[in-house]
């Protein structure tokens, strides 16, 4: 089968090359891949050379599908379902996967491929950090990196939940849209100086983590996502605990799923959600396979305003 895989003298590290079928443990299914969708964090990662993807590595988590092989301990979706997941050990951008079935769910016919497969990582990621800040009924969140996947939908499931929601873009003309998803106010900076807030979901890290535990209400929470910035983060620990206490939680969503293992069942309600207008996965840009490169291209210049997807023929 074909599938993109990680080599140095390629561009991005990536190119499409001829690679053996997958192969399935009991708590597999092998999906006959239809579209997956990139993430920043990942595709950086791919191309600076991360040690988590060493040459011939498949990456890619997100994708929907067709199951073409049943899960031999009898759990998960029947063959010839249309379903999405998240391939938990990367092999996602190929013509087939294996995926456990425990972060597999299966597609309503009203559902496509392209917009299933931007769910997975961005959607769960944002459900696992709105849930870590508790009921949210009246409460003030303020989003970093509203703009992007994972922004975008913790930006809508925050409103969803009932709370005053501001968003933090880069520049004015990435808040195209976030108005009409539920962002009450919009903002291209996170100071030191503001209103408090209860709820802080936090992506970019250095001084704009260091930024969100000044703004922190007390008894508030502080969701740390990632550090798309690549700084250091630097705070005055004193100042921070005379604000009154609160909660700094690290969500990497891997082993947040380890930790509460109901993949299919958020999987579920973002569909759900989706299926009725409530969620919208935000998909900017879907293009052939083959466009990867100048689509990672956009994405990494922070061109897009939501997810990329990318479809096999």
């Amino acid at each position: 089968m074909r599938a993109f895989v990680v080599r140095d003298n390629q561009p991005h590290r990536l190119t499409i090359a001829q690679v053996p079928e997958p192969t399935a443990k009991a708590n597999e299914v092998i999906v006959r891949v239809h579209a997956f969708s990139l993430n920043r964090g990942e595709v950086s990662r791919v191309a600076a050379g991360h040690p988590f993807y060493p040459e011939d590595t498949i990456p890619g988590w997100d994708v929907a599908g067709v199951v073409v092989a049943a899960a031999k301990d009898g759990t998960g979706p029947a063959i010839g379902a249309h379903v999405a997941g998240l391939a938990r050990n990367f092999g996602a951008w190929a013509e087939r996967v294996a995926l456990t079935t425990d972060l597999v769910v299966s597609l309503p016919d009203d559902v496509s491929f392209e917009r299933a497969s931007a769910l997975p990582v961005a959607g769960l990621t944002a459900l696992r950090a709105v849930e870590a800040g508790g009921p949210l009924l009246g409460r003030r969140v303020l989003v970093t990196g509203a703009a992007g996947g994972v922004g975008g939908a913790a930006a809508q499931l925050a409103h969803l939940a009932g709370a005053h929601v501001t968003g933090v873009v880069s520049a004015p003309a990435r808040a195209t849209g976030l108005y009409a998803l539920g962002v009450d106010e919009i903002v291209t900076e996170l100071s030191a100086q503001g209103p408090s807030f209860d709820v802080l979901i936090e992506s970019a890290g250095g001084d704009s983590l260091a930024a969100a535990l000044t703004r922190v209400a007390p008894g508030g929470t502080v969701v740390s996502l990632g550090n798309s910035s690549g700084q250091l983060t630097t705070f005055d620990a004193a100042a921070f605990y005379v604000r009154g206490g609160a909660t700094v939680y690290a969500l990497h969503l891997l082993l947040e799923l380890d930790r509460r293992a109901s993949g299919v069942r958020d999987l579920g309600t973002l569909l759900d959600l989706m299926r009725h207008n409530r969620f919208d996965p935000r998909i900017e840009r879907v293009s052939d396979w083959r466009e990867c490169h100048s689509l990672i291209d956009d994405l990494m210049a922070r061109k897009l305003q939501g997810k990329a997807v990318l479809v096999i023929d």
